[in-house]
């Protein structure tokens, strides 16, 4: 994932070019006045009628009548550049003290300018306001937001996929890509900067769609991108280590996803209950919420939740399982993904859109008639073959690495796992001979790569995996091999040149990402293309998938 750059947003190739796509077609103009007004900022004389149709926190993306947003970057001020963002047609400008002076010692701005205490604080509300993505009179798309750290993606797809089945006209803001009703536009950020969230929803909303799910992450609730958006239901998966960078506690990480759960930021929620974190949200969340066990009936948890699976059987890769209500309702559901994770997703995308009023007898049907948990995720747990079984996910954590592995064995005998894994630069470090040991624990053969070093060494990421790994071998005397092979894309032609048709091999950390940064540079490198050409070199089939080859 990119680092935000002197602009204070992210930045990825094209990202400038697809801002625009962003938008509704038509806004209705917000005095300068009321905005001013909204933020307690008196706005003088005839600045304040100046008709505002738009906002953004970044000089590239401005348009034609926007407020400009100039917020401190990583390296510079957005004030620096004011100048840009009024050439392209900004006729205002919101900053903080810091902002203000900068511009005081420039020539004269010729456009407003707005001083907010905490600019960034207020941003949310002002893109609601401007883009009106949440009416009061209704006729928004019902909205469901998903938290916590592993599942978020394959959960809103799964949802999207289900709203399909029930015939809405759906819409989704993620990881992977961003779906109006249109083509899919390529995603920076798990959720992108409030600007172009709210801008998102008035553009849904423009072209009727019926409901949109949108991942939130713990960065997008720290630094704001989802102020101003209330869920109609939010959905939690899990917690587990990861992000410790940016919030040093498990107990401040909880603390920033339990936001989410507030009345405000979500009218209803629905909580897995499988771990202590997902109780004690449950317990804790001052909105209505439903509770998820997935564990099985015979687990303590299970026998407080208000809906637990039940009865889960192998079908094909997948899962087929049934969902009870406490009260004796059931649900029969089906998941052709692999992996005990994914009927955690199936389960709590299936609750999710129970909880926002679809009725029992309905859904069923269209999870009899539709099987939309069947939906391929691109780079979550994607078959790219089948002999050898060929797996690209974006496990990155310990525990989805963990989970991945276990996913992917097969019980056949002979069969092994090979592993082609790294660890993120400028990230939580203690997660890496986390992920090392779970590597060594569960495959036969661990390749440790590099991932995305950001501006860290990668021989110095790779030695701290190599370091975890290699003392659970010697520690627990496992008969795995464990091999240092970089650059990425030799690494995974080695595993495709160490596979035979009965083993299985899993390119995990990066799914569907299709750069690789390096000290500032991004390089083109996509897992699922790699393996396929890898794989193709040797003679194995590999299976059609339209997104990887186009």
């Amino acid at each position: 994932m990119s680092e935000p750059n002197a602009h204070g947003s992210t930045h990825a190739p094209n990202s400038a070019d697809s801002a625009s796509v962003f938008r509704p077609s038509a806004v209705a103009a917000v005095p300068l006045g009321s905005i001013g007004e909204s933020i307690g900022v008196v706005v003088p004389g005839a600045s304040s009628a100046v008709p505002v149709t738009g906002i953004s926190l970044n000089s590239r993306t401005v348009q034609p009548g926007d407020l400009y947003v100039a917020l401190p970057g990583a390296a510079r001020h957005g004030a620096d550049f004011v100048t840009d963002a009024v050439a392209a047609g900004a006729v205002a400008v919101m900053t903080d003290d810091a902002g203000a002076r900068l511009l005081a010692l420039s020539a004269d701005t010729p456009v407003p300018v707005l001083v907010a205490d905490q600019p960034r604080r207020v941003v949310g509300g002002l893109a609601a306001l401007i883009y009106q993505s949440r009416p009061e009179g209704g006729g928004a798309p019902v909205l469901f937001g998903v938290t916590g750290t592993n599942g978020k993606t394959t959960t809103t797809y799964f949802i999207n996929s289900l709203l399909a089945a029930l015939g809405r006209k759906t819409g989704l803001i993620g990881t992977i890509e961003i779906l109006a009703g249109g083509e899919p536009i390529p995603s920076l950020l798990t959720t992108p900067e409030s600007t172009d969230v709210h801008a998102l929803l008035a553009l849904m909303r423009e072209r009727g769609l019926d409901a949109a799910s949108m991942e939130v992450s713990s960065h997008a609730v720290s630094f704001h991108r989802v102020d101003g958006v209330e869920f109609d239901v939010a959905g939690f998966t899990n917690l587990t280590q990861d992000h410790l960078d940016l919030h040093g506690s498990m107990e401040e990480y909880f603390r920033t996803k339990a936001e989410l759960f507030t009345p405000g930021r979500a009218k209803a929620a629905v909580v897995t209950v499988d771990d202590s974190w997902g109780r004690l949200l449950a317990a804790d969340a001052r909105i209505p919420v439903t509770t998820l066990s997935t564990r099985g009936a015979g687990e303590p948890e299970a026998g407080q939740a208000d809906w637990t699976v039940t009865g889960t059987a192998p079908r094909g890769l997948g899962t087929e399982f049934g969902l009870r209500h406490r009260h004796g309702t059931e649900l029969r559901v089906h998941t052709g993904l692999p992996g005990s994770f994914n009927v955690s997703n199936a389960a709590l995308a299936t609750i999710m859109v129970l909880a926002s009023g679809v009725d029992a007898v309905t859904l069923q049907a269209a999870l009899d008639a539709a099987d939309p948990f069947t939906v391929a995720v691109p780079g979550r747990m994607q078959l790219v073959s089948a002999a050898p079984a060929a797996v690209v996910d974006f496990a990155h954590n310990p525990d989805a690495l963990e989970r991945a592995l276990e996913a992917v064995r097969s019980p056949e005998e002979g069969s092994r796992v090979i592993v082609v894994f790294g660890a993120t630069g400028q990230r939580d470090q203690s997660k890496r001979p986390a992920m090392g040991a779970i590597a060594a624990r569960l495959a036969d053969v661990v390749i440790v790569s590099d991932d995305d070093p950001h501006d860290e060494d990668a021989a110095a990421i790779r030695a701290d995996v190599l370091a975890g790994a290699r003392a659970a071998k010697e520690g627990e005397h496992l008969g795995c091999t464990i091999m240092e092979i970089y650059p990425r894309d030799a690494a995974i032609r080695h595993a495709v040149d160490l596979a035979t048709d009965r083993d299985t091999i899993l390119v995990a950390g990066r799914g569907h990402e299709v750069w690789q940064e390096v000290k500032g540079v991004n390089l083109a490198l996509d897992d699922r293309v790699e393996l396929r050409t890898a794989l193709t070199a040797r003679g194995f089939t590999v299976l059609h998938d339209q997104r990887i080859e186009s």
